[in-house]
């Protein structure tokens, strides 16, 4: 097998927030910038952004064969991964999965939600541009997501503040896939 140098990717890649349920941008669209009226860029990354799906099977024997005959699904999880270097109250009101913001005249400020446990958490849905195989674009988009990840703001004499987020994707429905991946072609 030859290697095609072409494939190989390298490069940042810049997310987006929408709310639940947004209008996502056509595949034929993947080139271009989400629509700012539906998502928000969330600004600078540090150390890259990590798209990971981890997949559990649970196996299948039986007692007349020694190799495992058979595995099915039991477990799938996939998350996106970053460290957002912007420190914005928005940001962090993401990574807290909502609250309430307010602002007015030299100030802005929020206050975390502290509903009960049996409250529905505010979803979102996140979009990652990123590289694809030959210098073309790719996009995923996670449907349902929140942030799973503790939050902090770390305050330190020699380090850039940043907040670390990993944003876990969630059942939409039995019609509709949790996250949709597109690359372009030409």
């Amino acid at each position: 097998m030859s290697v095609d140098t072409t494939n190989l990717i390298q490069g940042p890649a810049t997310l987006y927030k929408g709310a639940y349920g947004a209008t996502e941008p056509a595949d034929t669209a993947v080139n271009t910038t989400p629509p700012s009226s539906s998502w928000t860029d969330l600004g600078g990354t540090q150390d890259g952004v990590k798209l990971s799906v981890d997949q559990t099977y649970s196996e299948l024997e039986v007692d007349q064969i020694t190799l495992r005959v058979g595995s099915r699904l039991t477990k799938q999880d996939f998350t996106i991964e970053t460290s957002l270097a912007e420190a914005t109250l928005e940001n962090l009101s993401l990574v807290l999965n909502g609250g309430t913001s307010a602002s007015g005249a030299g100030y802005k400020s929020f206050e975390p939600n502290v509903t009960s446990s049996a409250t529905q958490p505010n979803y979102f849905a996140i979009i990652l541009d990123g590289y694809a195989p030959q210098q073309f674009r790719r996009r995923v988009v996670g449907r349902r997501m929140l942030n799973i990840d503790s939050a902090e703001l770390a305050y330190t004499k020699d380090k850039q503040t940043l907040i670390p987020a990993k944003f876990a994707g969630h059942y939409v429905s039995s019609v509709i896939a949790p996250f949709h991946i597109t690359d372009q072609t030409s």
